[in-house]
C-alpha cells in the first residue's frame, strides 16, 4: 500500500515547480514511509509514498517503463490478487520483467491493453499512468472502492492523491467548504455521498471508474458496476460457490514478503479469514499465525448487550483463538487515550469521521503496525450477505431512507436556524436517497419483497459499506499498516448481489449462506453467533469526558463551531443525565457519546484545517 498525488498542467512548466509537488507528496508520509519518490516533465509531475510489501527492490514507483518511442510513468496505491497470471500471460505476449512486484505487472498490462485492462485485474488500487508522448493521463480505481483517490480541476491544472490532505496543499486548493459540503459534514457525516470531496470543488473519483485527462478535456467512465440477473444455481451449487471463491480470496491475500496477521473478533466473518489463514500457515509450514483484537478498559464492567451489540468478544476470540492455535494479542484502550485520539483521527481522514469508532482503529492499527505490516479484517460481508439490521427489521427497511442514518430530527434540533435554512437537511438527505435509488439495477419481474432488498442492498453498498472503507484505509494507513478485505473481492460481491433472500437468509439466519459456507470450518459456536459490531467502549468516563470538552468548546467564543450550531440546545444536551438519542443515529455504535465526539471533531476539523465557509 502507498500513497500518490500528481499534477497535470498544460499552461505550467512544472519542472520549475518541484517544491509543490514534493510537499504534496510528503503529506502523506504516513502512507508510505518507506520510500517517496516525484518524476517530473514539462506539463506532468507525479509523486509517490511507499509502504513494502512485495518486492522491495524491484517495486519502486514512479515507475518508467518505454514502449517504442513512448515513455509510461505510473504511480499506484494497492496490491493485485493475480500477480501470477497476469504475469503469465503478459510473458507469453513477450513481456519481460526485472522484478516481481505487482507495480510491474500492473503497468505492463496497461502498455498492453489499455484501459481494457482494468477488466482483469483482481485486487484494490488507485492508479495514475501518465503517457509522454499521448500527453495523458489515465487514472482508475478499484471496483469496490477499497482504495482512495481525489481529483480537483483548477484552470489548466488537474490535482489528484490518495488523501484530500495533498489536495490542500496546493496552493491552488483552498479548505473552502460551500453549502453542499457543510451538509456532508453536519447532515450525511460521518458518511459521505458517493463522488462527493466535501472541499468545494473537489471529488472523489467513484468505485468502478476510470479518468482520462488530456488537452481534449476531462473523460470519465463507468467499467463496473453491478448487474442483476436471475441466479441459477440451487442452495448447495449457491453453497459451495460462496465457500469456493471465499478461501481463495482469503488464500490471494495472505501473499506478502512482510509480516501478516489477522483482525479477530470472534465473529463470523474475521474468525472465518483466521480458519482459512491458519490453514494456509499450516499448510506452508510456518506457525503461529498472529490475531489481533481490541477492547476497552473495564469495559466487561459496563457492558449492557442491546439490539445492535448482543455480546461482547472476549470468550468468542479466545475460543477461536484456541481452536486454531494463533499467537493472540489483545489491544486493550484506555479512555484518556481514547479521547486524545479523536484528533488524530480527523487529521487521518481529512474529515471528522466515526468519532471514537475511527480514533479506537487508529489506536488498534499503531498497536498492530509495531509487529505487523499487513493484516486481513472481515470488513463488508454484512453489506454483501445481508447482515445488518436493517434488512431483519420490517420498520427500519420501510422508512423511506438511508436505513443507517436515524436520528436526523434529534440532529437538526442541534443546528443553528440559519444553518438549517442554508442546508435544508430533510430535501439534502431525500435528494441524495433519490440519486441513488435512481441506479439500482432492477431485475425485471422481480418480486416486490426481493426487489425491496435488492433496493437495500444497493444503498448498503453504495454508501455504508464505503464509509466503512473509508474508515478503514483512513485510520490503518495513517500509521503505515495494510489492511485488505477478502469480501471485497469483486467476485464475491458480484456473485452474492444476485443471490436470492430466501437463500442469503438460509436457516433463517442472517447471512445464513455465508454460515452454511462454512459449516465445517468453524466452531459450531463460533458459525451460529449472532452478529455483533465493532465494539466500542461503555465505560461511563468517556461520555463524562466529551461532555466537558464539549462544554469547554461552547465557552470558546472563539470556535469556530458556534456559528453552526445552536448553543443552547448543545449545552442542554451535555447538562442532562438521560439519553438524547434513543437509538443509534448513525449504524449501530453511534448514540449521545459519539454525537458529543463529533461536535468536537467537527471542531478540531474546522480549526485545524481553517475551513472557509464559502
Amino acid at each position: 500500500m502507498c500513497g500518490i498525488t500528481g499534477w497535470i498542467d498544460w499552461d505550467e512548466d512544472l519542472t520549475r515547480q518541484q517544491h509543490i509537488l514534493e510537499a504534496m507528496n510528503e503529506t502523506q508520509f504516513h502512507r508510505g514511509p518507506d520510500a517517496g519518490n516525484t518524476w517530473f516533465s514539462t506539463h506532468a509531475a507525479l509523486g509517490h509514498r511507499r509502504l513494502v510489501v512485495v518486492d522491495p527492490k524491484g517495486g519502486g514507483q514512479p515507475m518508467l517503463r518505454r514502449r517504442g518511442d513512448n515513455i509510461y510513468v505510473m504511480v499506484y496505491n494497492g496490491e493485485l490478487y493475480n500477480t501470477s497470471e497476469l504475469r503469465r500471460e503478459l510473458i507469453a505476449r513477450g513481456h519481460t520483467f526485472s522484478g516481481h512486484s505487482d507495480t510491474e505487472v500492473l503497468l505492463l498490462s496497461y502498455i498492453e491493453w489499455g484501459e481494457d485492462c482494468l477488466n482483469r485485474l483482481n485486487g484494490i488500487y488507485a492508479l495514475a499512468i501518465w503517457s509522454e508522448r499521448d500527453q495523458s493521463l489515465f487514472m482508475a480505481r478499484d471496483r469496490v472502492g477499497v482504495k482512495p483517490l481525489f481529483y480537483a480541476r483548477r484552470g489548466s491544472s488537474l490535482l489528484f492523491g490518495s488523501e484530500l490532505k495533498s489536495l490542500l496543499a496546493h496552493p491552488a486548493v483552498q479548505p473552502a467548504v460551500d453549502a453542499n459540503g457543510l451538509a456532508e459534514v453536519l447532515i450525511m457525516g460521518p458518511g459521505r455521498t458517493p463522488g462527493h470531496g466535501v472541499f468545494r470543488n473537489v471529488a472523489e473519483l467513484k468505485p468502478g471508474h476510470y479518468l482520462v485527462y488530456n488537452r481534449s478535456g476531462l473523460r470519465i467512465h463507468c467499467y463496473w458496476q453491478l448487474e442483476s440477473r436471475p441466479h441459477e444455481d440451487d442452495l448447495n451449487t449457491t453453497t459451495a460457490k460462496v465457500r469456493e471463491l471465499f478461501c481463495d480470496a482469503v488464500t490471494r491475500q495472505l501473499v506478502a514478503d512482510v509480516p501478516v496477521c489477522t483482525l479477530l473478533s470472534g465473529g463470523l466473518d474475521s474468525s472465518a479469514i483466521t480458519a482459512v489463514a491458519a490453514g494456509v500457515w499450516e499448510q506452508n509450514g510456518v506457525k503461529p499465525l498472529h490475531t489481533w483484537s481490541v477492547d476497552y478498559r473495564d469495559n466487561d464492567k459496563y457492558f449492557k448487550p442491546d439490539l445492535f451489540q448482543p455480546n461482547s468478544d472476549t470468550r468468542w476470540v479466545q475460543l477461536v483463538s484456541e481452536n486454531f492455535g494463533s499467537e493472540h494479542h489483545d489491544v486493550i484502550i484506555d479512555t484518556p487515550e481514547l479521547v486524545d485520539a479523536l484528533s488524530a483521527a480527523v487529521r487521518a481522514r481529512d474529515l471528522p469521521g466515526m468519532a471514537d469508532v475511527d480514533a479506537s482503529l487508529y489506536l488498534f492499527s499503531r498497536a498492530i503496525k509495531q509487529s505487523a505490516t499487513v493484516a486481513l479484517s472481515g470488513e463488508c460481508a454484512d453489506e454483501i450477505f445481508g447482515g445488518y439490521p436493517w434488512f431483519h427489521k420490517p420498520q427500519a427497511a420501510s422508512e423511506g431512507t438511508f436505513p443507517w442514518l436515524r436520528g436526523l430530527a434529534e440532529r437538526v434540533h442541534m443546528l443553528a436556524p440559519e444553518i438549517i435554512d442554508l442546508l435544508q437537511p430533510e430535501e439534502y438527505v431525500n435528494r441524495r436517497y433519490q440519486e441513488t435509488l435512481a441506479n439500482v439495477p432492477r431485475l425485471p419481474g422481480e418480486e416486490p419483497k426481493e426487489a425491496h432488498l435488492r433496493k437495500l442492498m444497493y444503498l448498503t453498498l453504495n454508501w455504508f459499506m464505503a464509509t466503512l472503507l473509508d474508515r478503514k484505509d483512513r485510520m490503518s494507513m495513517a500509521v503505515g499498516l495494510e489492511v485488505r478485505v477478502p469480501f471485497c473481492d469483486h467476485r464475491m460481491v458480484e456473485y452474492a448481489w444476485n443471490i436470492p433472500w430466501y437463500m442469503k437468509n438460509c436457516g433463517n439466519m442472517e447471512k445464513g449462506i455465508l454460515r452454511r459456507a462454512l459449516a465445517g470450518l468453524l466452531p459450531e459456536d463460533v458459525l451460529t453467533r449472532r452478529k455483533s459490531p465493532y465494539p466500542k467502549s461503555h465505560h461511563p468516563a468517556y461520555l463524562e469526558t466529551v461532555r466537558k470538552m464539549v462544554t469547554k468548546i461552547l465557552e470558546d467564543s472563539s470556535s469556530p463551531l458556534l456559528p453552526l450550531i445552536n448553543v443552547d440546545n448543545v449545552r442542554r444536551m451535555t447538562q442532562s443525565t438521560g439519553s438524547y438519542f434513543n437509538r443509534p443515529f448513525y449504524g449501530q455504535l453511534m448514540t449521545d457519546a459519539q454525537y458529543l465526539a463529533y461536535l468536537i471533531q467537527v471542531d478540531t476539523w474546522l480549526r485545524e484545517y481553517r475551513i472557509q465557509i464559502a
